[in-house]
Formats: structure tokens, sequence, C-alpha cells
């Protein structure tokens, strides 16, 4: 009989040879750190991360400690004084009748700004051929500087002179000539000031109501109006549910803008020497300004300026919990 072959060797079974090891399983490596990589990372960021230590949080912190002290003429710590410029600051007539004009002011303002916008929204949006130009060139004045735009409106349109053009095409209706910002009974300073913030503004919202538009699925318009809905109930039922996070996010920005105004106020009213404080109207910002610029006294103004960020914050906080923004849609 023939003795068969003995099988094969396995290169593991091989004395000295370790085991295979199973497969699908890649061996573990330590990846070394791409030196090279950090270094050329810490060269592009470190700048931009200095900067932003420095200039802000340096900032805010040095702030807030002045905002504790009496410095007047110098940004230097001075005598430590708590809580004394807080309470000077809310006992003061002047800046608790700034905030009360700046809250008149926002609750008129971000009304009328989410209207004009959500309307030219859904115009612009209706439109089939030439919504991209309608769209840029409703957007272009969102670029335009504040105080290039308050000085167009104090020079040019509400200048106050037969010449200006409010008050030129007054004339063509028979209306006499108008000094439309030292005018206060009636206050048509207001005309001018809603005006400007309106042509500024009601662009940018409109852009952001456009692309929460064009992420509502047509079938839900589709099956809507085979159920019979047409116009303001598709609006009501489809459209500004379908919005509702947009127009919360639009609010927030709104209020946001309206409490930190201060270029157009400033720049409309500014009478040369005399600053802003003959003007009609002030906003904290303003009140703030005068305080430290003018005034010199920077713990003053750092008091106030925590005063109002903290403001700014809790009616941010209580529309966000209000309107339910961040919450999953149930």
């Amino acid at each position: 009989m023939m003795k068969s072959a003995p099988p094969p060797t396995l290169d593991h079974e091989r004395v000295g040879c370790p085991a295979a090891e199973p497969r699908g399983t890649a061996p573990v490596r330590r990846s070394r750190p791409d030196w090279r990589a950090w270094g050329a990372f810490a060269l592009l960021a470190g700048p931009l991360l200095i900067g932003l230590v420095l200039f802000k949080y340096v900032a805010i912190g040095w702030s807030f400690l002045l905002s504790l002290s009496e410095a007047r003429g110098s940004i230097a710590l001075g005598r430590w004084v708590g809580l004394d410029n807080y309470q000077a600051l809310l006992s003061d007539a002047v800046f608790r009748k700034s905030l009360g004009q700046i809250l008149l002011f926002t609750v008129f303002i971000v009304p009328v700004t989410f209207a004009a916008s959500l309307g030219l929204a859904l115009l612009v949006h209706r439109i089939r051929r030439g919504r991209a130009v309608l769209r840029t060139a409703f957007l272009i004045p969102a670029a335009v500087s504040y105080v290039a735009a308050s000085l167009l409106w104090k020079m040019s349109l509400f200048n106050g002179l037969p010449s200006g053009i409010a008050n030129t095409i007054g004339g063509w209706f028979g209306m006499d000539a108008v000094p439309w910002l030292q005018s206060t009974s009636p206050p048509l300073y207001w005309v001018v000031l809603i005006t400007l913030r309106l042509w500024l503004q009601v662009g940018f919202y409109m852009v952001l109501f456009l692309a929460g538009l064009q992420g509502i699925p047509k079938e839900m318009y589709e099956a809507a109006a085979l159920d019979g809905a047409t116009g303001l109930r598709l609006l009501r039922r489809i459209t500004l549910p379908m919005l509702r996070n947009t127009s919360v996010a639009v609010l927030m920005l709104q209020f946001i803008a309206a409490f930190q105004a201060f270029d157009e106020f400033y720049n409309l009213f500014n009478s040369g020497l005399s600053g802003s404080a003959a003007a009609p109207i002030r906003t904290p910002l303003g009140y703030l300004y005068d305080t430290a610029m003018g005034s010199q006294n920077y713990g003053l103004g750092s008091a106030g300026a925590f005063v109002l960020t903290a403001l700014i914050i809790g009616v941010t906080l209580i529309q966000g919990r209000l309107t339910g923004f961040g919450k999953g849609e149930e």
C-alpha cells in the first residue's frame, strides 16, 4: 500500500512563527502627531486666537473690573466702589428715560420690519422671472454703512430745506417745508428714523424669509389646493406654521438690533461740539457713549454696558422661552 503524503505545514505552524491574526481585524497602529500640520495651524490661527483673547475676552474682563471701580479720565483701575456705579446708573433719570425710549422704538420698529420683510418675501417668492434680480436689489441696502445712510437721510432726503427731497415731494401736494429732525411737536423725527431703519434692514430679513419659503415642500400646497384651500387659508394653515422657526429667529435678531441702535441716532442728531446731548431722543448706547467718551467716566460707562447686555440677554431668553425656539418639532 502506498502511504499518503503528510498535509502541508502552514506558516504559523512552523517552529518560532506566531499565530496569524484572524481575518477582518486590522493591526492597531498608533498614529504619530503630524507636527508640521500642527505648526501650520498654529502659524495661521495663532494671531487670530491671540487677538480674540486679548481684544475681546481680556477687554470684557477689564471692563467688568472698571465697572466696579471709580475710573475717571483713565482706563486704569481706580478706587474700588463695588456696585455703586450700577446703583448710580439705575438711579439716573436720563438713563432710565433712554431705556424707555429704546423700548418704545423697539415695540414699534420690530413689528413693522417683520411685517414688511415677510410681505416682501411673499411677493418676491411668487414671481417666476427676475426673482434673483429683485432679491439682489432689495438686499443691497443691507450692505450700506449705517453712518453713510444716516448722512444721506440727514443731508439729502430730510434736510429740512425747501430743496430737500422729502420737502420737494411734499410741495407737489401743497405741503410747506418741514424741519424733519428739529420738529418735536409733532415728533416728525420718528419718520426719519423709521424709514432709515426699514430701508437698511427689510432686505436682509426678506432674504431669510425667502430661504424659509423655499424650504416648504410644494406637495403641501398641492394637497391643500386639492382640498379647496386658497389665498389666506394657505397662508394661515401652511405658510406661517412652516415659517415658525424662521420667524422666531428673525424676531430675535430684530430685538437685538433694536436695543443696539446707535449709529443712526448719533449721526442724525449729532450737532457738532454739543454731541448728541441735546437730541430729542437718545438711546442707551448713546448715553453710554457720552458718559464714557464725553465725561470720561469709564467706570459708569462700563457698568451701563453690562446692564444693557444683561437686558438684551434677558429679553432674548424670555422670547425664546415663550416661542419655544430651539425645541424640536412635535
